[in-house]
């Protein structure tokens, strides 16, 4: 039994690690076609002394790899150093999806609408089941990563709950750019820890299946910058100084009508209330619609999208 100046032990799937030791252990989930066992590598760091327990996880998309990529480099990097408490990683939560280049699992559902799972369900309502059964009654907090999907590129940012202060005090310490409360969505992942109790925010940076350097570094920035908030790791660990830019409203701004979209916005920077965004044009240059800001605020995702269709998200913007 650990003193009261020892840090608990961290049990995953019937592996313990011990204070003081650093392991990387795996959840079981399913197999391929093929016969070969599909298993979630997680690595634990579980420094000796007494401390909170902070999952950091991606890949819960498969095809979201800017935040696989995020921890891959702190992990390569040695930053994980911690003086007290544990922390759980986890690089690619979905391996179907990452295996796939795909948001979900083979059976075409989403993980992320699929928590806290069944041990019979879907293979997806499987996986949130073994990973809601072993990860969460394991953490305090949680720090879920993500990357903009559908071609849509998302300038880092972070979103908690409305609900749940704790998670907004954690935001704070992430310190993204921006930084905004977002709606709980029936099946998440944030949704589950909500009702648990577990304080979770969520990292939105970059587009999916494209590396943004950007987007790894600020979630590096911003990962160490919670460590160091919970005295967890040394002040020189921190990066980001300037204070996040918190939306009190955001909007999408869509397309009035088809055709060809070219933004002239970049992302990230403030607005004007009237200022061209961009334009949809015709193919034969004949017809020609100017986007404009309806209000002062920063542009904080763009559709990369090409060609759009009458009412697709363009630009969203906060203010």
């Amino acid at each position: 039994m650990a003193s009261e100046k020892e840090n608990k032990v961290i049990t995953i799937n019937g592996d313990a690690v011990a204070p003081g030791e650093n392991r990387q252990v795996k959840i079981n989930i399913a197999r391929l076609p093929t016969g070969t066992l599909i298993d979630i590598p997680i690595h634990v760091f579980n420094a000796k002394k007494p401390g909170p327990s902070i999952l950091v996880q991606a890949g819960l998309h498969g095809d979201e790899i800017n935040g696989v990529e995020t921890l891959r480099r702190m992990l390569q990097n040695d930053l994980f150093k911690i003086k007290r408490g544990a922390v759980i990683v986890v690089p690619i939560l979905n391996i179907f999806g990452f295996i796939h280049f795909s948001r979900d699992v083979p059976d075409g559902k989403d993980v992320n609408r699929s928590f806290p799972g069944t041990r019979r369900g879907s293979l997806a309502s499987r996986i949130a089941y073994n990973y809601t059964s072993e990860i969460l009654p394991q953490i305090d907090f949680g720090i879920d990563l993500h990357t903009g999907g559908s071609q849509r590129h998302n300038f880092p940012q972070i979103r908690y709950t409305a609900a749940d202060e704790r998670s907004k005090i954690l935001a704070e310490a992430f310190n993204a750019p921006f930084c905004f409360a977002s709606r709980l969505i029936g099946g998440s992942f944030r949704k589950t820890t909500f009702k648990l109790g577990i304080p979770t925010i969520v990292y939105e940076a970059g587009e999916s299946m494209r590396f943004n350097e950007e987007a790894i570094v600020k979630g590096i920035q911003g990962i160490s910058n919670v460590l160091v908030v919970h005295k967890m790791l040394s002040k020189e660990n921190g990066f980001r100084k300037e204070k996040s830019i918190h939306f009190e409203s955001t909007r999408w701004i869509r397309a009035s009508r088809a055709g060809m979209f070219i933004p002239s916005a970049v992302n990230g920077k403030r607005v004007s209330k009237g200022e061209e965004l961009g334009v949809i044009t015709d193919t034969y240059a004949k017809k020609s619609k100017s986007i404009k800001a309806p209000y002062e605020g920063y542009i904080f995702s763009i559709n990369n999208q090409a060609v759009v269709n009458q009412g697709d998200a363009l630009f969203r913007i906060g203010k």
